[in-house]
């Protein structure tokens, strides 16, 4: 029987799983504070639904197809934007919903790339320019919470048609255009440029090679000056870069991507789009590229218990100490096994109850970094665990 894990797909146990977790945590704290309620949605759905009117997008043709014995087609989410289609309906706007958990690509597995890996979103349906620089400010505060150096870049959708009507790109080519131009920080400009020969659009490059000042003459441009003044209020810094296209077909206003020198990949983006014809706006972040950059501290108060010929007293100290919300394991018996076993799980803390312990009314507790052991009246202990 084959045991390895699938090329592309994750398996996270010990403190990988652990921290993935506590980033897990922070970004949900900070989404409720902003008024973001969670959901969850199915994994598996109707192929049809999953593909929904994107048909060309590179993510939606990467989905997983699937068949179940009544040979109905199905596939699996490639992401939680097009399940707010359903989610959304007749609710109270604006509807803002926040949802962790796996997506599915069947693609190559290459550097960060991976065939299973989890988004965290956040979407507020029925949005404004308001709410895009609140997601920004959101965007802005998870950085900072997770330490990681980042910059916020923004561009629009209407800027880009608006350079490529100047430019005399036909319609119906536009979202082919698009598509290369969302290269540019994957491929080298020239062959960017080679591919953009194809629809006479190459031109676009030298335009935005631009000072900032050139797009002041385009419409769209005021929108991310505006963007840019919403988000001052916050207090989080964006950055205008007019090459920015975004993927997905289906933006139609602002577009952000996060990206730090750290790593060549996105950390995230995201944008504004119609759900249900419905102005919203949202924004993906990767677990597993936060998890690599992300620099947060771990909580490593676990403790084993070991009993020596003492049950009833183990377990009673065991339950005071969990009261305190510190994690406790017991083992019964021999010493040496059970100091193996706090070593192999990176147990920072052992305490030994036997008769002598119990007599006293004292425990033994030992750091396991350290080797220091100290004598603690069960009160005593607890308080040294909660520190």
């Amino acid at each position: 029987m084959e045991m390895s894990v699938v090329k592309g797909f994750g398996e996270y146990t010990g403190i990988e799983a652990v921290k993935r977790q506590r980033i897990k945590g922070i970004l949900a704290g900070i989404f409720k504070t902003y008024g973001f309620e969670v959901s969850e949605t199915p994994i598996i759905e109707f192929e049809e639904f999953v593909r929904g009117d994107n048909d060309n997008d590179e993510a939606v043709s990467d989905v997983f197809r699937l068949e179940d014995k009544g040979k109905r087609k199905l596939a699996l989410r490639y992401e939680f934007t097009f399940q707010l289609k359903r989610i959304a309906s007749n609710k109270k706007l604006p509807f803002k919903r926040y949802q962790m958990g796996e997506v599915f690509r069947d693609e190559p597995t290459t550097g960060n790339r991976f065939r299973q890996f989890t988004q965290c979103d956040i979407d507020t349906v029925g949005s404004t320019i308001k709410e895009e620089a609140e997601i920004l400010a959101i965007t802005a505060e998870i950085m900072k919470e997770l330490g990681i150096k980042a910059v916020i870049y923004v561009n629009s959708r209407k800027l880009l048609n608006e350079i490529l009507d100047e430019q005399k790109i036909p319609e119906k080519i536009r979202k082919d255009v698009i598509k290369e131009i969302d290269k540019l920080d994957k491929l080298p400009e020239n062959e960017v440029k080679t591919n953009l020969k194809k629809y006479k659009a190459e031109k676009v490059l030298e335009i935005f090679k631009k000072p900032e000042k050139y797009f002041e003459k385009y419409k769209a441009y005021a929108e991310i000056k505006e963007l840019e003044e919403y988000c001052k209020m916050y207090g989080a810094k964006i950055n205008f870069l007019p090459s920015l296209a975004r993927g997905l077909s289906y933006y139609n206003g602002s577009v952000f991507e996060v990206k730090t020198t750290e790593m060549k990949e996105t950390i995230c983006g995201g944008g504004s789009y119609l759900v249900n014809g419905i102005q919203s706006t949202g924004i993906s972040f990767g677990l597993e590229r936060l998890y690599q950059l992300a620099k947060v501290s771990i909580d490593d108060r676990k403790v084993l218990l070991i009993s020596i010929g003492k049950d009833k007293e183990t377990i009673k100290l065991a339950e005071q100490i969990r009261k305190e919300s510190i994690p406790c394991t017991i083992m019964y018996g021999k010493i040496s096994k059970a100091l193996e076993y706090a070593n192999s799980y990176g147990i920072p803390y052992v305490v030994f109850i036997g008769e002598e312990e119990v007599k006293k009314g004292k425990y033994t507790l030992k750091n396991m970094k350290t080797g220091k052991e100290q004598s603690l009246l069960g009160d005593e202990l607890v308080k040294v665990l909660i520190k």
